[in-house]
């Protein structure tokens, strides 16, 4: 494995090799050293056969053979012992320098920031999501075979998350409708030449993608049974500034599904109108006029228009973040080891097209 360690005249960091790729571990749990500690004192035991009592000493090869391979069968059965990657945050290097040799790659970077973890928490859900989504569309293949195995494995999390919680499945649809037509041209145009891995894996995770399509089409949505206060008891002003809060149409549509009051308030015009205005430039308005049957401005149409030319504003209730002075990437609340005398004026807040390229050369 490539050293990267905090000095370069160390000799690195232990590592083993699990279902998600070579992962770094911590130093061996007690109960595994004394076991090791007992196995090496086999080197030292005189045996004593039956048939001639000969003595047969066993060799230091093969007591480190031996105790390698207690190890490794360790690591295999026991997740307990090991911590992977305690610190979540990355250094960002695209040269060679004497401490260290190489560059950082996206799929180095998908491995170490911990986004297994992240999607459990709602504020950072859609980011993972939303940066899934474009590695699907242009930067599948950059990855290893480790980080396309550990790509799968968070997109599996994420759709039993999902299928449990029923927590915006529309982003997943997304997601997967273009991580399938990803795949549908990489396997059928250029196949083996640019995939990681034998082209029937690819296959096979093709045929599970169009599964969870199937699965999260047939998604019913529980009904909540709850005798207190609901979202239709709220007076209509409360009601109106909630639909104002909301930064992206599809989620004003869906709400103005529930109740006729809250479909009234969803057509507002005024309402599509300040949509339209925070994410778009007053130019871009004048080459996409759409007026009415009345001679008004249809701002939702404009909306809807307007997003298919230019890049609507994004937010996220968490995201990575980049330090200028470290050149390190993490996230915010974890922090990283800063020597800035105020880091704080180094952070900047890193969106998923931001990460995508911060790893092109």
């Amino acid at each position: 494995m490539p050293f990267l360690g905090q000095d370069w005249r160390s000799p690195g960091w232990r590592w083993v090799k699990t279902e998600d790729g070579w992962k770094r571990c911590e130093p061996f749990s007690p109960a595994l050293e004394d076991g090791n500690n007992q196995l090496n004192e086999i080197s030292r035991t005189v045996i004593i056969t039956d048939d001639d009592e000969d003595e047969e000493i066993y060799s230091t090869e093969d007591c480190e053979f031996a105790a390698k391979k207690r190890k490794k069968d360790h690591f295999r059965s026991n997740t307990d012992s090991q911590c992977f990657y305690r610190e979540k945050w990355i250094y960002v290097h695209k040269e060679s320098t004497r401490e260290r040799h190489g560059y950082c790659t996206l799929g180095e970077a998908f491995n170490r920031l911990d986004f297994s973890s992240a999607i459990q928490d709602i504020r950072r859900f859609n980011y993972v999501v939303k940066l899934l989504q474009l590695i699907a569309k242009s930067q599948l293949t950059s990855l290893s075979g480790a980080a396309q195995k550990n790509y799968f494995n968070i997109l599996d999390k994420i759709v039993r998350k999902v299928m449990e919680d029923q927590y915006n499945p529309r982003l997943i649809k997304d997601l997967l409708q273009d991580l399938s037509s990803t795949l549908c041209i990489l396997i059928r145009g250029v196949g083996k030449s640019v995939l990681v891995g034998n082209i029937n894996i690819w296959i096979c995770r093709l045929e599970t993608i169009l599964l969870w399509q199937q699965q999260l089409k047939n998604l019913q949505m529980n009904k909540q049974v709850n005798n207190g206060l609901t979202l239709s008891d709220l007076p209509l002003h409360m009601l109106n500034n909630i639909l104002y809060r909301f930064s992206d149409g599809w989620d004003i549509i869906t709400l103005g599904q529930v109740t006729p009051t809250l479909y009234m308030l969803s057509e507002d015009r005024q309402l599509w109108k300040k949509l339209c205005q925070y994410h778009f430039a007053e130019k871009q308005f004048c080459r996409h006029l759409i007026p009415s049957e009345k001679g008004h401005i249809d701002w939702k149409l404009m909306y809807f228009a307007l997003q298919k030319y230019y890049p609507i504003k994004e937010q996220y209730g968490d995201t990575l973040h980049f330090c200028r002075h470290c050149s390190i990437l993490f996230w915010k609340d974890t922090g990283h080891p800063c020597t800035a005398s105020d880091p704080n004026t180094c952070l900047m807040p890193v969106s998923p097209q931001h990460f995508i390229d911060l790893f092109k050369f």
